[in-house]
C-alpha cells in the first residue's frame, strides 16, 4: 500500500545549518559533547568508551516542521499503513491523526487509565498483521489491588468520524501493584518473530526498587509475551519455580525506550537516578544490575547501595550518561533521507531537550552528537517514518508532533 505523507500544519520550527566539528583532542579524537562534571566523579567506566564517547558532529542540515500541536503530554506514536498516525496522550486519550492532518476525537473503548504523575496512557503499537486483523496494542497505568502498575491491552481499531476499539483484551498486567505514580516503563516492541517485548519500571519507591532483580514479579523487567498474552515456550524462566515465565531480563530501573537494531536484536535505554542513564542490549535471563550495581548516585547525593558499579553475574551497560539526559524513546535510523545518519541510534532526551545520535561500531558506542537542541523541548518519543523523516513527540502541556527533514 502506498504511504501518503501528512500535510504540515505549521512550517519550520527551525532550520539548522551544518554543525561545526569540535576541536580535536590531543589524541586526534573530538572531546565528548558532555561537558558537565559527573555526579559521581570517582566512579570509573568498566571499559573505554562506556561513557562520554568522542563528540561527532556530522554537519547535517535539517528543518524541523510541526505536523500537529495542542497535544496533552503525548507519549507514543505509531504509523498505520494508510498514512495515518496513532498518538497517545498521557491523560488517557488515544488520537488518530489523519492523512489530511486532522486530529480525531479520542478513540472510544479503552479500559480505565490511572492517569497520575508519570502514569497514564503510554505507548502504542500496531500488530505485525494489522492489514488483516486491525489490532493495535497499548500500555497504560492500571489500578488494582494494592495500587497500580503497567498493563498491556489490545483491540481492533475501527476508523471513522468517531474511532473506537472493539474486542478489547488486557493481555498482561504487572504484579505486584504498588502505590506509586512513578516509573511505569511502558515501551512496546514487536520482534521479527511476532513476539512482543514490554518494558517496565521499578515504580521508584524502595519496595519496588528491591524487586527489580527478583524473578517473582514484573517490576524493573523486560517482559516477552506472545501477541495474545500467552507465554513463549522458549522464554528463559519458563518452568522455574518462583519465577515469572514472562520475564526476559531483570535488574532495570525505568525503561522508557526500546527498539530493534537492523539485525533484529532488542536494545533499551533506561533512566538512572542522579546519573546512570543506561543503554543496554537485553539478553534472555540476564541481570542488568539495578539497584545492586549501577552508575550515578541517589538524588540526595549519597551512594546507591554501597556504590558498586560492577558485580559478577551482572551485566554492564553498553553506554551510560552521568549527568543524566532523562532518555525516552529511541529508534535506529536505517532510511535513505539522511544518508549520514544511516546506522545511527537516535535517543530522545527529556531533561536534555535533545536527541542523542550515537554512532555504533559493533555493540560499542564510538561517537555522540546532540541534535535538535535548538527546538528547546522535552523529547518523549523518537520514530523513523515510512517517508524516512525523523518524527518527535514533545512532552509538554502543548505537546507537538514534529517532523525532521533535510534542509532544502
Amino acid at each position: 500500500m502506498r504511504i501518503r505523507l501528512l500535510p504540515l500544519v505549521a512550517l519550520a520550527l527551525c532550520a539548522c545549518g551544518p554543525a561545526s566539528e569540535a576541536p580535536a583532542a590531543p589524541d586526534g579524537s573530538s572531546p565528548p559533547v558532555e561537558t558537565r562534571p559527573a555526579n559521581a566523579p570517582d566512579q570509573k567506566p568498566d571499559f573505554t568508551g562506556q561513557t562520554r564517547a568522542p563528540g561527532q558532529a556530522l554537519g547535517v542540515a535539517y528543518t524541523v516542521e510541526t505536523v500537529v500541536g495542542g497535544l496533552d503530554h503525548p507519549w507514543g506514536l505509531a504509523f498505520l499503513p494508510d498514512g495515518t498516525r496513532l498518538i497517545t496522550e498521557r491523560a488517557g486519550r488515544l488520537r488518530v491523526l489523519g492523512a489530511d492532518g486532522k486530529l480525531s476525537t479520542p478513540v472510544a473503548g479503552l479500559p480505565a487509565v490511572d492517569a497520575s504523575g508519570q502514569g497514564g496512557l503510554l505507548d502504542v503499537a500496531i500488530d505485525p498483521n494489522f492489514a488483516s486483523n486491525g489490532l493495535i496494542y497499548w500500555t497504560y497505568a492500571q489500578a488494582g489491588d494494592g495500587g497500580n502498575g503497567t498493563a498491556v491491552a489490545r483491540g481492533k481499531l475501527v476508523s471513522g468520524p468517531s474511532p473506537r476499539v472493539e474486542g478489547v483484551q488486557v493481555i498482561w498486567s504487572q504484579t505486584p501493584k504498588l502505590n506509586s505514580s512513578l516509573h511505569f516503563g511502558g515501551r512496546l516492541v514487536f520482534a521479527r518473530d511476532g513476539k512482543l517485548f514490554v518494558t517496565t519500571g521499578d515504580r521508584s519507591i524502595l519496595e519496588g526498587r528491591m524487586q527489580a532483580q527478583r524473578l517473582d514479579g514484573g517490576l524493573g523487567k523486560v517482559i516477552r509475551i506472545n501477541a495474545d498474552g500467552s507465554i513463549p515456550s522458549d522464554n528463559p524462566h519458563v518452568g522455574k519455580a518462583g519465577a515469572k515465565p514472562e520475564i526476559w531480563s531483570a535488574g532495570h530501573r525505568n525503561l522508557q525506550a526500546a527498539a530493534l537494531d537492523p539485525s533484529g536484536r532488542l536494545w533499551t535505554v533506561e533512566h538512572g537516578a542522579k546519573g546512570g542513564d543506561e543503554l543496554n542490549r537485553p539478553e534472555p535471563g540476564k541481570d542488568y544490575g539495578w539497584p545492586t550495581a549501577t552508575y550515578g548516585e541517589e538524588y540526595s547525593g549519597k551512594p546507591i547501595g554501597d556504590g558498586t558499579t560492577a558485580k559478577a553475574g551482572m551485566e554492564q551497560p553498553v553506554y551510560y550518561w552521568d549527568p543524566v539526559i532523562a532518555p525516552s524513546g529511541m529508534a535506529f535510523y536505517q532510511a535513505d533521507l539522511f544518508p549520514a545518519w544511516k546506522g545511527s541510534l537516535l535517543v530522545g532526551a527529556l531533561r536534555g531537550q535533545h536527541v542523542a545520535r550515537l554512532t555504533l561500531k559493533g555493540d560499542k558506542v564510538i561517537g555522540e552528537e546532540r541534535l535538535f537542541e535548538d527546538v528547546g523541548l522535552r523529547i518523549r518519543d523518537v520514530r523513523v517514518g515510512p517517508d524516512g523523516a525523523v518524527y518527535l513527540l514533545t512532552d509538554e502541556d502543548d505537546g507537538k508532533l514534529l517532523r525532521v527533514v533535510p534542509k532544502p
